[in-house]
């Protein structure tokens, strides 16, 4: 099999990881097509958050330095909050003491200190950490590629990425790597969120009760996000009414005023969790290269660039 263009990318998956690999791609001189199975729009990343934050993430090292190059790249894009989407926002991580996350956390996030008890009930971080609206995020995404010479085009793929003719593929799919690559060790972690209108909430809030569920809430422009669950190996994406009052109710039990607020829309998405992410070099039998780059579960905003960078180092090097 023969290529015209020895610098040509195919990246299959447009969500925030296929996204910004291939930004960082095509503004490192690739000719990069993104071929993603739904509109941006509609991929996973569209439901998420998204709060940045390194957790439930592995190998833990590597992600470490993932997250925190990803917060460089943030924190700058926060200074145009309305056309990027990402800001600084302050709020609590319960549940979390200083001495828990690392010597990095304080030296990298200035400010970072225990929570009062008129902030949270129990012991919790407060700090000011980027919260980025993928509404925004990702349609600013797909234009800053397209700016940098790249095109993205709805369609789908075969297992083994057969049609993607290119000399460099790129993995970025996710959930589908499951059935693509294929992987089995790729599995669904579903999470159910309730966007509800903001009663004037300013900061957000992760909490966790002694019973392992979930409270989150992040403000975002024209609603506040609430959440959430996260249930293993289920595959359904119909937002369960019990399991949206369970979430109405856990977050109104640390912000009262959110009881009363009315709800604009239910989502699901379905994270795609793997044991560690998987970000390496697979030369293919007829010349191509694949890079898998998928199994970020629900840290993928948290090490969309720094994952990115590395990918479009392994899709560079001979």
């Amino acid at each position: 099999m023969g290529y015209e263009h020895s610098g040509d990318v195919v990246v299959v998956g447009g969500g925030i990881v296929g996204l910004t690999t291939a930004v960082v791609l095509a503004e490192r001189g690739r000719r990069v097509r993104v071929w993603t199975r739904e509109p941006v729009e509609g991929t996973t990343s569209a439901v998420a958050g998204a709060l940045w934050w390194p957790y439930h993430v592995e190998p833990v090292a590597s992600a470490r330095g993932w997250a925190l190059r990803s917060l460089d790249v943030y924190e700058e894009l926060a200074a145009r909050p309305e056309a990027t989407g990402v800001r600084m926002v302050e709020g609590v991580l319960g549940e979390t003491a200083l001495d828990e996350v690392g010597a990095w956390a304080s030296a990298r996030l200035p400010g970072l200190r225990a929570a009062t008890p008129e902030e949270y009930g129990g012991a919790g971080l407060w700090a000011r950490l980027p919260l980025i609206d993928m509404a925004t995020h990702l349609p600013w995404l797909r234009e800053r590629l397209l700016n940098a010479g790249g095109v993205v085009e709805t369609r789908a793929v075969s297992p083994g990425f057969a049609e993607a003719d290119a000399p460099v593929v790129v993995n970025c799919t996710g959930l589908a790597a499951r059935e693509l690559v294929p992987d089995p060790a790729v599995r669904p972690v579903r999470g159910q969120l309730v966007l509800v209108e903001n009663p004037g909430i300013r900061t957000w809030l992760v909490s966790t009760a002694p019973s392992g569920e979930m409270a989150y809430f992040f403000p975002q422009p024209g609603r506040l996000v609430l959440g959430g669950t996260s249930e293993e190996d289920v595959w359904s994406l119909e937002p369960d009414p019990a399991a949206a009052e369970a979430i109405v109710r856990r977050c109104a039990a640390l912000r009262p005023e959110i009881a009363g607020a009315r709800v604009l829309e239910h989502r699901v998405g379905l994270r795609p969790v793997r044991d560690a992410v998987r970000l390496e070099r697979e030369p293919l039998p007829d010349g191509r290269v694949l890079v898998h780059n998928y199994g970020h579960g629900g840290a993928g905003v948290t090490v969309a660039w720094g994952c990115a960078e590395e990918a479009a180092g392994l899709a560079a090097s001979p």
